[in-house]
């Protein structure tokens, strides 16, 4: 039997903001941990599930952010035990950066953690301008930001995506190459692979290259040192000041985040519904 416990309300700390929650979306790892997937890095119970917000500074510290401000953060739950699927949330100023201005605070919701996956990824692989990438899952949550992102870097994108549905978004977005067929690749052809979906199209990419996977259920990259390719098998970070570069970028319309359907707290069983669902062109989002 299920039984119902009333949380404190909580109190910004020491460098910390308390923001109340106008949206947050739904991530694999939320539906992760809330299945017992996790295992030993679950947090103990009681717990708050949730990494993304977007909401409104109720008390902003000395942090410099204004009560009434429009925000969006970041919390790494699994590390931290701190969800965001609360009304209020108190996290770490250095997690939390102003939200973007030219779109809603539900749309804003949906860019945390994908975003910040895709940009600390993409500034691990260090790309200049003309160099080639190819992004394995270009049309999903995290690839398809990485795909705008690089664009807006000047970086030459080819897409592998897993439908023909999917290639209609990737050309719009700037890749040049678009396939659903790993064979179609040119092998030792590109500068850096980011790989979302655990492809390890490892021979794409070129000797002395760099490549990155975000799939860590699929284990780490096969070595590739004997051709000089660095690896890593990534993992995101409360960042700040990452979020603030991807608010940036969305008012300069170089990033658009994508919502599939937006469900009140009130319908978390049926928003988890649709996420398992699958075939999603967004991110489910969740309004409180």
């Amino acid at each position: 039997m299920l039984r119902v416990v009333d949380a404190p309300q909580p109190e910004p700390g020491p460098g910390e903001v308390l923001i109340r929650s106008i949206a947050t979306g739904i991530n694999p790892v939320d539906d992760k941990t809330r299945a017992g997937a996790i295992g030993e890095g679950t947090p103990p119970l009681p717990m708050t599930l949730g990494w993304d917000l977007a909401g409104i500074v109720v008390d902003g510290g000395d942090s410099g952010l204004r009560v009434g401000e429009r925000v969006v953060a970041m919390s790494h739950q699994l590390d931290s035990g701190r969800g965001t699927w609360a009304d209020l949330v108190a996290l770490p100023a250095r997690a939390v950066a102003a939200a973007p201005q030219s779109v809603s605070l539900v749309e804003a919701a949906t860019l945390p953690l994908p975003g910040l996956t895709a940009l600390q990824t993409l500034n691990w692989l260090a790309l200049s301008a003309g160099e080639r990438l190819l992004i394995a899952g270009a049309a999903g949550a995290v690839g398809g930001l990485a795909l705008q992102i690089a664009r807006a870097r000047g970086v030459r994108v080819d897409a592998l995506v897993s439908r023909n549905a999917h290639a209609g978004f990737a050309r719009d977005h700037g890749a040049d190459l678009v396939t659903t067929h790993p064979g179609a690749l040119e092998q030792r052809g590109y500068d850096a692979v980011f790989d979302t979906v655990g492809a390890f199209v490892t021979e794409a990419v070129a000797d002395g290259g760099r490549y990155a996977s975000i799939a860590t259920q699929a284990g780490p990259v096969p070595d590739q040192s004997s051709r000089g390719v660095r690896t890593i098998v990534n993992q995101v970070r409360e960042d700040g000041a990452g979020l603030a570069e991807l608010a940036d970028l969305v008012d300069r319309g170089s990033l658009r985040p994508r919502v599939h359907a937006a469900f009140g707290l009130h319908e978390i069983r049926a928003a988890h519904a649709r996420f398992l669902q699958g075939g999603l062109a967004g991110k489910v989002a969740m309004t409180f």
